[in-house]
């Protein structure tokens, strides 16, 4: 059994510090990483446990919109008053995800990094994954195809991003807050994951010692008309098969701007702006 050590860091720059470590990751909840390890998937050496950094508040913004440390438990977002009054489709979207007891301890910035839930990556006895496995082909390419990628896959992985969360923070055009020794910067959902192309290993666009501080939402126009459909398997702790957040500005009885955005279909929430503008400007 390989062993593991663990840091604690007391703040940022104590975390980032202790990233430099070979094999170091950051854990908060651990619901995705523990998994990950228990299967041999992830082998680190060390893990930086952020838990004390006091980053689990929710803060409103200048101009109405909201700021989400990246240790808010799932759970407690979505009881958050201001974000059940502004941004409803995001606590659907939470309670859609997982059970009770795990979103008690998943938290915002794990949700955002969680891995694919594709079997041929998640179980080491499939040798060809090349998320896994960089160069060792694609496995899922000539095995079972259900639950995979419809739209930006390639030839290397055919994965999807398993977040219910992140399809709606990806309608809500939510911005990533990230930390590296180099200071802070922000990332806007539509980047922050990446398509495979041909390095299907990087699930995002951060470098492995950058660590996530928040979520800012942007002040919203689509609280009172909004909706997260799931389509899956049962009704509760399954990965959706496809799944939609749908949010409606309205002036009257016309849609004025929509925002939808599509999960289960791709390696990363995926907007779909032609169908916006096709709602724009049509009666309800």
């Amino acid at each position: 059994m390989q062993a593991i050590f663990v840091d604690r860091a007391t703040d940022v720059a104590h975390a980032l510090r202790l990233a430099q470590q070979p094999g170091a990751r950051f854990i908060g909840g651990g619901t995705n990483l523990l998994d990950l390890m228990k299967g041999d998937v992830e082998r680190p050496a060390r893990l930086v446990d952020i838990t004390r950094m006091g980053l689990d508040r929710i803060e409103t913004l200048p101009g109405g919109g909201l700021r989400v440390g990246a240790l808010v438990r799932n759970s407690d977002l979505a009881d958050h008053d201001l974000v059940r009054q502004r941004y409803p489709l995001l606590a659907q979207a939470l309670l859609a995800g997982a059970s009770a007891q795990l979103r008690n301890m998943a938290t915002t910035g794990g949700n955002l990094l969680q891995r694919t839930r594709c079997s041929y990556f998640t179980d080491t006895a499939f040798e060809h994954c090349n998320k896994r496995v960089p160069g060792s082909g694609c496995a899922a390419q000539r095995g079972v195809h259900r639950m995979h990628a419809v739209l930006g896959a390639s030839d290397a992985c055919i994965a999807v991003h398993p977040s219910d969360m992140c399809v709606a923070l990806a309608a809500l055009e939510a911005t990533v807050v990230v930390a590296s020794a180099s200071g802070e910067r922000r990332v806007a959902m539509a980047d922050f994951h990446r398509l495979p192309g041909a390095a299907p290993q990087f699930d995002t666009t951060l470098a492995p010692t950058e660590l996530v501080l928040a979520v800012e939402l942007p002040p919203s126009a689509y609280g009172a008309h909004a909706h997260y459909l799931k389509l899956r398997d049962r009704a509760s702790y399954a990965f959706a098969l496809v799944s939609v957040a749908a949010g409606l500005e309205m002036e009257g009885a016309t849609v004025r701007s929509a925002r939808l955005a599509l999960g289960g279909v791709a390696a990363k929430p995926w907007r779909v702006p032609a169908a916006e503008a096709v709602l724009a400007g049509q009666p309800v």
